[in-house]
């Protein structure tokens, strides 16, 4: 069966630049366009990828095409970067191979983008699982974090690589994720201090003043103008495209999936800041008695806000940057820096500021995202590097000297890798290997490289030299040692061919790498390589309170001051590059080449002659080359049968035997030449790309012919499969036909049937209906006459039985009338003798009044008033207490009702009344008490004293009483061995969790809270697990939420804090926290255990230390507390929200 897919299937050109033919530059740039005009970004050179930028978002970045790639063979399909992305991946799966992709190409040419679509793409195919998918979220949210501190605007791109970066993602044996190491190669830390005309500095700078809020700018003491800070340029701040404060915030939420704490992300933006304030500082020269000349700092205020933001004493700073103190042995000397020298202190401060918190972030990063398993790895590498460079418009310096330096190391690697994977090929598949002539550029390397004579060496050797160290000192010593490098050229040495070439300055050297020449000004090459950061500036930075400045410059320490000179900044860099070269000699190597079509950063524009410097500088017809040396095309047996089988007619259409053969019997029915292929163990070689295209073209055209006869065959069986159904059709017709006409008689007889019969069964049915009526009219008669009979017999009783009825009734009222007649009189008797009474006793009355009134009348008028008065002030008293008795208050103590007073002067007796009674009835209420009931109380008041209006949990416990002892530990026989493991009386016995950091799960551990001690026993054996006596706990600190987690913060140093603190959680918190605090103050003479409540701390388990964040989410697994690890110093516990 043919194959549907194949990387010779419907070109575009040519997909593999090792079958082009005729190869020249001119053939290959023309097959570039022509595929970029077709949006094919992607072409082959055998194994390599080069990938065109587009400028444009295209459809072939979809799921869909990462599936169609998934698992196919790398010329199966057309070229793309998924393809080597899974070729990579496979090898390391399934041969375990570690592999290495390296990314080159010039800036703007798409080397950070084609490195996120590895990584993407290999987070894509591999395993899942939410272990492996928060790896794979902190490995691709590392690359917005780099980018912001390591990425800018330039003219050739607007998100511009900055550093190298090297990744080595490490996979376990099922080819899953488990971590990464990220490397990072020569920061362009320049830039800090000055961008070139058209471009911008780093792009943090920019994100922080656009997207911070207004509070986090004023902790900062920066302003979001951009023009109020020297080290920013303004031509270019604002960049079409890019949003600055939308970056910000992916910026720290991409922190904070890597792992780093709050307080991390505000003391790195606390060192951005600083640099930002550190450009602001200018100084003035003053002029000094001896006549010396030193600089002042103009204003302080820059100064002192940069101070307070690093926490370094002004003083100190402020002499850093006005004088240098130089040791030589025993002997200090320290001189004034003029204005000059100032600036080149504080820029150096600057770009050693931001360069060492660059590297620190890649530690912490890596910190991180490194796997947690000590066993072997798998490693991928991801090379992510700047390409070749050569400025045209401004001069070349010692970045790009450095820069291709290093992209001469990678051609020479890239050469002799590529060539031993050719022999190994050869030999594998049993082909005479013969010896390819190709240019080795190991000549130009050791001219740079060569510790004796090397530029690098020189140049280190000139900057340690005593004495007067220029530039021009320098180009001096090149044009005396390197002169005679046929790779040298220098208008001021001693080979005279040099001379009179004009286009060579006198104070550049130009060398011929693989790529071209390239024309180097040696001015800064000194500076650059010594990188010299005064030991005044290092001593004073060390001595800020800032908890990050201490780690970043830690030769400042003045108890270990080292005299020897630092390493210059060339060797460091030879140095990193001879270990990546030894990393990528170990795995196999994977390349990607990055070209740009325009300048413009525009679509569908395609400039030749920039393309043609770039395949140059690459060396891609040299690769072309190499790679065509021997056989330019390879395809394994059974693929190469599929394919071309219709060829011959012994393979066509099935071949029987093995595919080998098949392929040496289609070869011989051939008219190929012998010489033009040879026979691998499982390939077959092909040596010239024209035999390629003769069986591409033989194929075409047995395809078009096998197509006619498909054709010729289908319209045959079509036809004959019409006729066939037409004859079918007629015979089903008529049959139908025939049915119908017989159903159609039937129906007609059966019709009649149904008639006759219909006619025959309603006259039998009328008849039995008369005869059924009849004899129901008959019946009804009969029931009638029979109801009237028996109504006439019912009336009659009815009226008789009423008759009798009303006489009773007759007699009954003629008796009530005549009871009541008796009544009434009787009553009107009683009245009269009442009245006769009642008047009688009146007259007595009044008369004995009379007689007590004339008696009294002489005394009435001196003492009456008063004893009214008191009267009726007594009367008053009488009622108001007689009435309290009814309205007292309940004997509740937290009762606060009290009666209302009657009248204005019972004012002071109503204010002390319930005082008395409040202090009365609180005596009644205590002397109900037993001792255990107060000590509950105490407990219960301490537990407010704590807990009120701090702990959500604490309302819910108010009104569940204290028991202690929650296991019965004294008389369970489950745990009477642990019972008398424990020599003090158990104060409190429970059930709690402890948690596990390594994934927030819980253990049950029974706790016991004794007088001297804490013990955590198992639950199930009743093992003492761990003992901690009372004064070895410094602190418990728990939430402010309605959880039940806390933790037993020990203190440093005492024996119980080996294994460091306990994570616990527990239904009885209040309780546990409560007890822990009483118990605490008196096993600690007397000094209470103190209780911190927040909804973040830090717990201290073994050597590391981990935060613990409490958030409120949604109800999840039956609105349950659940604890997650979110990183290597992040337990989070989500407390479900309370309504």
């Amino acid at each position: 069966m043919e194959v549907k897919t194949s990387l010779l299937d419907n070109m575009i050109g040519v997909g593999d630049m090792v079958l082009l033919e005729p190869l020249s530059e001119d053939s290959f740039i023309e097959n570039l366009r022509k595929r970029f005009d077709h949006n094919e970004i992607y072409t082959y050179i055998g194994s390599v990828v080069i990938s065109m930028n587009p400028y444009r978002s295209l459809p072939i970045f979809t799921p869909e095409k990462v599936e169609e790639y998934r698992n196919r063979n790398f010329y199966e399909l057309s070229p793309h970067i998924y393809a080597l992305a899974d070729e990579a991946y496979r090898s390391l799966r399934d041969q375990d191979k570690d592999q290495c992709i390296l990314i080159t190409g010039e800036s703007g040419a798409g080397k950070t983008e084609a490195s996120k679509l590895v990584m993407s793409y290999v987070a894509a195919v591999c395993g899942k699982g939410q272990e492996v998918n928060k790896v794979k979220e902190q490995l691709l949210q590392s690359n917005p974090v780099l980018e912001a501190f390591g990425n800018a605007k330039t003219v050739r791109n607007d998100n511009s690589s900055r550093f190298g970066k090297y990744m080595d993602i490490e996979f376990d044996f099922k080819g899953d994720p488990l971590g990464g190491v990220i490397s990072n190669y020569l920061l362009e830390k320049s830039r800090v201090v000055k961008q070139p005309r058209g471009e911008r500095n780093f792009h943090i700078f920019y994100q922080l003043l656009s997207g911070a809020s207004d509070d986090t700018l004023k902790k900062l003491k920066l302003d979001r103008d951009y023009s109020k800070y020297n080290y920013l340029s303004l031509d270019s701040a604002v960049v079409n495209g890019l949003d600055d404060a939308a970056n910000f915030r992916t910026v720290k939420n991409a922190m904070q999936i890597v792992g780093f704490m709050e307080d991390e992300v505000q003391s790195v933006l606390e060192l951005v800041a600083a640099v930002l304030k550190l450009g602001d500082i200018e100084f003035k020269p003053e002029s000094r008695c001896n006549g010396s000349d030193e600089s002042r700092i103009k204003d302080k205020n820059d100064l002192k806000e940069m101070c307070e933001l690093l926490g370094i004493e002004q003083s100190v700073l402020e002499r850093a940057f006005s004088y240098r103190t130089v040791e030589a042995r025993l002997e200090k000397v320290s001189t004034t820096l003029n204005v000059a020298q100032a600036y080149y202190a504080r820029d150096a401060l600057a770009k050693n500021l931001y360069s060492r918190l660059f590297s620190w972030l890649v530690t912490r990063i890596n910190e991180s995202i490194k796997a947690q398993t000590k066993a072997r790895h798998k490693v991928m590498g991801v090379l992510d590097i700047y390409g070749f460079e050569i400025f045209e418009d401004r001069d070349n310096s010692f970045e790009q000297f450095i820069i291709n330096y290093c992209n001469e190391k990678l051609q020479q690697i890239f050469i002799e890798l590529t060539l031993r994977e050719e022999q190994e090929e050869y030999v594998r598949e049993g082909i005479e290997w013969t010896n390819i002539e190709y240019f080795n550029n190991a000549i130009i390397c050791d001219l740079i490289e060569n510790h004796q004579n090397g530029i690098l060496a020189m140049l280190d050797e000139e900057c340690l030299r005593p004495g007067t160290v220029t530039d021009e000192t320098f180009l001096d010593k090149l044009n005396t040692i390197c002169a005679e490098h046929q790779h040298f050229e220098s208008r001021l040495s001693k080979n005279s061919k040099f001379l009179t070439d004009h286009s060579l300055p006198h104070n550049c050297f130009r060398i011929q790498h693989y790529a071209g020449k390239v024309l180097y000004r040696v001015e800064g090459f000194v500076d650059k390589n010594n990188d010299l950061l005064y030991r005044d500036l290092s001593q004073a930075m060390y001595k800020a309170n800032h908890s990050l400045i201490k780690q970043l410059f830690p030769e400042g320490n003045p108890g270990k001051v080292n005299l020897k000179r630092p390493p210059t900044a060339g060797f460091q860099f030879r140095a990193s590059v001879g270990t990546l070269m030894k990393n990528l000699q170990t795995k196999n190597p994977n390349y990607i080449r990055c070209i740009k079509p325009n300048d413009k950063k525009a679509s569908h524009i395609f400039t030749d002659s920039l393309v043609c410097h770039q395949v140059r500088y690459l060396g891609l017809m040299e690769n072309v080359r190499v790679r065509r040396a021997g056989y330019a095309f390879r395809q394994a047996y059974e693929p190469c049968l599929e394919r071309y089988k219709m060829l011959c007619k012994r393979t066509w259409p099935h071949w029987r035997g093995p595919a080998r053969e098949g392929v040496e019997v289609l070869m011989a029915d051939l008219p190929v030449p012998a010489e033009e292929f040879s026979f691998g163990r499982s390939k077959i070689f092909i040596r010239n790309p024209r035999t390629l295209f003769f069986l591409e073209e033989r194929r075409r055209q047995c395809l078009q012919d096998l197509a006619t006869l498909i054709q010729k065959i289908y319209r045959g069986w079509k036809c004959r499969s019409h006729f066939l159904l037409l004859k079918k059709s007629q015979i089903v017709v008529a049959a139908w036909y025939r049915r119908y006409a017989q159903e159609k008689k039937y129906q007609k007889i059966k019709s009649a049937t149904t008639v006759v019969q219909s006619y025959t069964r309603g006259w039998q049915a009328r008849k039995l209906l008369r005869e059924l009526k009849y004899q129901k009219r008959c019946e009804e008669a009969v029931t009638t006459i029979s109801a009237f009979w028996h109504g006439t017999q019912a009336r009659m009783e009815l009226r008789r039985l009423k008759q009798e009825a009303r006489n009773k009734h007759a007699v009954t009222v003629i008796w009530a009338y005549w009871q009541g007649t008796k009544a009434r009189r009787e009553l009107r008797q009683l009245k009269e003798e009442a009245r006769n009474r009642h008047a009688v006793s009146v007259i007595w009355a009044g008369w004995q009044g009379t007689k007590v009134r004339r008696e009294y009348r002489k005394f009435f008028r001196a003492n009456a008033g008063k004893k009214i008065y008191d009267f009726t002030i007594q009367r008053i008293m009488q009622k108001y207490f007689l009435g309290l008795k009814s309205t007292m208050p309940s004997m509740s103590p937290i009762d606060k009702s009290w009666p209302a007073r009657p009248y204005r002067f019972l004012d002071g007796v109503h204010r002390e009344l319930p005082r008395i009674f409040h202090l009365w009835r609180c005596k009644k209420y205590r002397s109900q008490f037993t001792e255990e009931k107060k000590a509950v109380y105490e407990e219960k008041l301490e537990a407010s004293e704590i807990f009120k209006d701090k702990k959500a949990l604490y309302p819910s416990s108010v009104s569940q009483p204290f028991k202690g002892d929650y296991l019965e530990i004294s008389t369970n026989p489950k745990y009477q061995k642990l019972n008398s493991a424990v020599d003090e009386k158990v104060l409190l016995a429970d059930v709690v969790n402890k948690i596990n950091r390594a994934n927030g799960k819980g253990t049950a551990r029974i706790f016991l809270l004794t007088k001297k001690s804490v013990v955590l026993a198992d639950q199930k054996t009743g093992q003492v697990k761990a003992s901690v006596p009372l004064p070895d706990l410094a602190s418990v600190s728990v939430s402010t939420q309605s959880d039940g987690f806390f933790a037993l913060r020990l203190k440093e140093g005492s024996a119980s804090a080996v294994k460091g603190d306990f994570l616990l959680s527990s239904e009885h918190l209040i309780e546990i926290i409560t007890k822990l605090h009483r118990t605490g103050a008196t096993a600690a003479d007397s000094k209470q255990l103190n209780v911190d409540i927040s909804d973040e701390f830090l717990v201290q388990f073994k050597h590391d230390k981990v935060c613990v964040k409490f958030i409120q989410g949604a109800p999840k697994n039956g609105n349950s507390v659940s604890c997650k690890r979110k990183n290597n110093r992040l337990l989070e516990v989500s407390v479900p929200t309370t309504a």
